[in-house]
């Protein structure tokens, strides 16, 4: 039946891991970080298409290659289980493929001169290439084959389209191929550019083919075998980034405590590795850090604030992979995750957006109420001016600055953190799916709590660095030179959490999100 798998537990792997050369393994994973080596290269959300229509005379052959990344192959494989035994026996892999196989023949439209074509299922396979965190991946092929009636005698037009999967994220190509016709393919290639999808261009992971219809000029006859492929005559288009760029892929040491000997030193190496891993998520570009900072300094936050914040992060990040994971398991039909992938930076963006607006209200309202303040302090005291009662101004002038914490609430501190971890992490899906198909689920749930944490402390740790760099622009006079841009420092942070507000909702809707 091709390539499906012995019958074994979903997310077999093979446990002769021992603590140190996992370790040392983990340790060198997170050197060369972000870089993957099981991963789907495309995104652990994906499902891409491949589509390979050869036209002849009596026939047009079609040969459909599905394959789903990790999150897509872990909800399929739910459902392959039909004796429910957590394995997915040969029986069970060629049943699911005869059938996705048959529901993939009558999505597609095969149409001659307008009249659709029936196209008829011939062979089936399903193969579980290994994927990230213990999870597999999942390649379906299909053999197609739409009879002509009558033959092809004259010129006609062929039109194809695949709406397969039309809402989830991935690569999309088409190739035609004539079988004693000449064809004019209207710039689509006779060659795979990912070689079946088992190959993908470097130069294009960020930028898929996104390639689902296909018109063709068709006649009887046969080219040249002398002649050249003509070369396209139409940009094959691409598609929108994919969401999260590089596939998350986890370390040994993780893999291990997933699926391996659960002793003592692998316990204590998979919660060292899921708090490098968060810590590392957090600095990586994005995620509202450089909002979180000027959001600080803009509300005159103090240490305990920048503490709450880091940790509001963590708590939002922790529910949010397990909001999304629930949407894995139970309701894929209804929401598939990748379009929360997509949405939920957007989201998040926007609010970004928002939250800097109040920021420039707040302090648009506190120069008013203080110039006002200052007008009437101004006039009462405008015939006494030199009483030796007078203000003592300092010896550099007062700041007039608000104490610290006096703008800023622990409700809009809070909606903050919420924003910065709205958007899931990849690598935190990943191993709790990896511990549930493992059957270690409290585990996953336990790393995925120490993933947050390291994200927590490193937000922390910049915040507190931004308010005791705050407590030092405070103390610059404001009659010095530099007093008066330290007094401008707070406007100046609203002015720049909306600037990247705006550039994070640009680049979420565009499909390149950086939060």
């Amino acid at each position: 039946m091709g390539r499906s798998s012995r019958r074994r537990p979903i997310g077999w792997r093979r446990r002769s891991f021992a603590f140190a050369p996992a370790l040392l393994a983990g340790v060198a994973w997170l050197a060369v970080l972000p870089a993957t080596a099981l991963a789907h290269p495309l995104g652990n959300f994906t499902i891409n298409h491949y589509a390979g229509l050869t036209i002849g005379r009596t026939a047009v052959d079609v040969d459909l290659v599905i394959d789903m990344a990790e999150i897509p192959t872990f909800q399929e494989r739910q459902g392959m289980d039909a004796d429910g035994d957590g394995s997915i026996s040969d029986d069970e892999a060629d049943a699911w493929a005869g059938t996705a196989c048959q529901t993939l023949a009558t999505t597609i439209r095969l149409d001659r001169d307008g009249r659709p074509q029936t196209a008829a299922v011939t062979s089936h396979s399903v193969g579980f290439p290994g994927g990230a965190g213990g999870l597999s991946t999942l390649r379906l092929e299909c053999g197609l084959t739409a009879a002509l009636v009558p033959p092809l005698d004259a010129s006609a037009t062929f039109t194809f389209s695949d709406p397969s999967y039309a809402e989830r994220i991935g690569w999309r190509e088409i190739v035609v191929n004539a079988d004693g016709t000449v064809l004019d393919t209207h710039g689509l290639p006779a060659v795979s550019a990912s070689q079946k999808l088992t190959s993908y261009p470097a130069s294009m992971l960020t930028q898929p083919l996104d390639v689902r219809t296909a018109t063709i000029s068709a006649r009887p006859g046969a080219a040249s075998p002398a002649s050249p492929p003509p070369a396209p005559s139409v940009a094959i288009s691409a598609g929108g980034a994919v969401p999260g760029g590089v596939a998350a892929d986890l370390p040994p040491i993780l893999s291990e405590a997933l699926s391996g000997d659960l002793s003592l030193l692998v316990w204590l190496g998979a919660l060292g590795t899921a708090f490098v891993i968060g810590a590392l998520h957090a600095i990586t570009p994005g995620h509202g850090k450089t909002v979180m900072a000027a959001y600080l300094v803009g509300t005159r936050g103090s240490p305990a604030h920048a503490v709450g914040l880091g940790l509001s992060v963590a708590v939002s990040h922790t529910l949010g992979i397990l909001g999304l994971a629930f949407v894995v398991i139970a309701a894929e039909g209804a929401l598939p995750p990748d379009v929360i992938a997509r949405t939920l930076p957007v989201i998040a963006a926007a609010s970004i957006v928002v939250i800097g607006g109040l920021m420039l209200i707040g302090q648009v309202r506190q120069r008013v109420a203080a110039r006002r303040s200052s007008h009437e302090h101004e006039h009462e005291h405008e015939h006494d001016h030199a009483h030796a009662h007078g203000h003592d101004h300092g010896a550099g002038g007062q700041s007039h600055m608000p104490a610290a914490g006096a703008t800023l609430t622990w409700r809009g501190l809070f909606a903050l953190g919420l924003t910065g971890g709205l958007v899931p992490s990849a690598s935190a899906l990943v191993l709790l799916l990896g511990s549930i198909v493992a059957g270690r689920a409290a585990l996953g749930l336990v790393l995925v709590g120490v993933f947050g944490l390291g994200m927590a402390t490193v937000m922390s740790a910049v915040g507190l660095a931004m308010v005791f760099a705050r407590g030092r622009l405070d103390r610059i006079p404001r009659s010095s030179r530099f007093g008066s841009i330290a007094t401008a420092v707070p406007m100046l942070a609203s002015i720049a959490v909306i600037g990247v507000g705006v550039v994070l909702t640009w680049s979420a809707v565009a499909g390149r999100p950086v939060l």
